[in-house]
């Protein structure tokens, strides 16, 4: 069992940046693939990125590919999002998630979920 919050959305400017956090409990963090989803309202959850278990791998969705970096500190049981350049169409609510695959970008894949982070990005 993994119980994972995400912390570190808010109201930006586009243009700005934000570092979102996901801490992990339990001692097997490190067991997980870890990535990160969002959700703008009346979509579909969408990938965004994932890491593999020792951050020796990473993959990014192509609309966000150059603009975030996916990292994680398997010592802090947390996996981070560091976001910039951000657009208003990067407006979401910000999932993160712990799977066992890899790669894999489909919700479904993955097994445990935060409760989310709300990301607002203003024009």
């Amino acid at each position: 069992q993994v119980q994972l919050v995400e912390s570190g959305g808010g109201l930006v400017q586009a243009g700005g940046s934000l570092r979102l956090s996901c801490a992990a409990s339990g001692r097997t963090f490190s067991s997980y693939v870890m990535a990160w989803f969002r959700q703008a309202p009346g979509k579909e959850r969408e990938f965004v990125a994932t890491i593999s278990w020792w951050q020796e791998n990473t993959y990014y969705a192509d609309s966000v590919k150059g603009r975030v970096t996916i990292s994680r500190d398997n010592a802090k049981n947390t996996v981070y999002l560091q976001m910039n350049s951000l657009k208003p169409e990067d407006t979401a609510v910000y999932y993160c998630a712990a799977g066992s695959r890899w790669v894999a970008r489909s919700p479904q894949e993955y097994t445990y979920w935060g409760q989310g982070t709300q990301v607002t990005v203003s024009s």
